[in-house]
């Protein structure tokens, strides 16, 4: 059952319970890895699917926990019941700025985020723009990349926030609510995007506005004592999803047959899906415009503030550290 925000706030008041219990630490005499995941198109599928991080860590009890959201696994993070996870930039970006202020790391780029993020609307509401949403009602998953996205939308069409009604709605539950006509148009991701797609008029999405100096990113990310402390398990996990980036660009097919069984798509679709971001393996990565190098660190940390500095503006932060503070935060992978 995928984690909501709401079921993330029981994991926190739980956290002390869980804590005594061995989760987060080991399961008897056995180390425990908790691994957040969400069920959208990507190379982490993969490695969910074909067992690779149990067969590379036969010592570990390995759970892989389906979550709605980003805002949702920070919410975990807080309450110490997540180890290792995939997440947003824009969630990331907040995660590392106070209030919430979470000490995680992230360890590689899992993609940059196309059009598998995007605006719709229903046909036929007559709205053909952004500037048409005024007034409207409009649905996304508040401290996600499609909000950042969103919000970004609104300042490129001149449209202030204010003036529309934004919900606060998991992907599951926009679709629920589009179905109803509770809402006008939704900023959101695949799956739930193509489905509302099917009957609507999309007005942007993630790929235009990176174009246009916005970009969003998917990341993994990883708490930082977990990581001083299990080296070996984050070794495993890199060398798992390099193998997974390079697989999607030699053998599509075949991850989009994993990322099929795991979403409950066809295999079309999810290889449609997968179709949507750019993927690039761990050396591509450190490239000047990424992670760079431990000696010459690339444009990642900067971009990275660049998103919190828009989300204090938008009031969803409290401050934003200053760049040397992103900079730590980053941990180039090796693979």
């Amino acid at each position: 059952m995928p984690v909501t925000r709401r079921s993330a706030l029981s994991l926190l008041a739980l956290a002390p319970v869980l804590a005594a219990c061995g989760v987060g630490g080991s399961s008897g005499t056995r180390p425990r890895v908790r691994v957040a995941y969400q069920n959208f198109a990507d190379s982490t599928l993969l490695v969910k699917d074909r067992g690779v991080l149990e067969r590379a860590l036969p010592g570990h009890d390995i759970t892989w926990t389906s979550f709605d959201s980003g805002a949702s696994i920070n919410t975990a993070f807080l309450g110490g019941a997540v180890d290792i996870a995939v997440i947003g930039s824009s969630p990331a970006a907040a995660g590392l700025c106070p209030p919430l202020a979470i000490p995680y790391q992230v360890i590689e780029l899992l993609n940059v985020i196309g059009d598998s993020e995007a605006l719709v609307v229903r046909a036929g509401s007559g709205i053909t723009d952004v500037r048409g949403l005024v007034g409207r009602k409009v649905a996304t998953p508040f401290s996600s990349t499609a909000h950042y996205s969103l919000l970004a939308a609104f300042q490129q069409a001149g449209v202030d926030p204010a003036s529309v009604t934004l919900v606060d709605l998991e992907p599951q539950n926009i679709q629920a609510a589009w179905q109803r006509g509770d809402i006008d148009g939704a900023y959101v991701w695949t799956p739930v995007l193509g489905v509302l797609q099917q009957d609507g008029v999309t007005l942007t999405d993630s790929a235009k506005l990176a174009a246009a100096g916005r970009p969003t990113l998917t990341f993994t990310v990883a708490r930082k004592e977990f990581i001083e402390r299990n080296g070996d398990v984050v070794d495993a996990w890199l060398a798992a999803t390099d193998e997974a980036l390079k697989k999607i660009k030699s053998e599509p097919r075949v991850v989009a047959e994993a990322v099929a069984r795991q979403i409950g798509a066809s295999v079309d679709d999810a290889l449609s899906q997968l179709k949507q971001n750019i993927y690039l393996d761990h050396a591509e990565q450190r490239s000047p415009e990424f992670f760079g190098t431990p000696e010459a660190p690339g444009e990642l940390a900067a971009r990275l503030r660049s998103t919190a500095e828009f989300l204090l503006g938008q009031r969803k932060v409290d401050s934003v550290p200053d760049l040397a503070a992103f900079r730590a935060a980053l941990r180039t992978p090796r693979g």
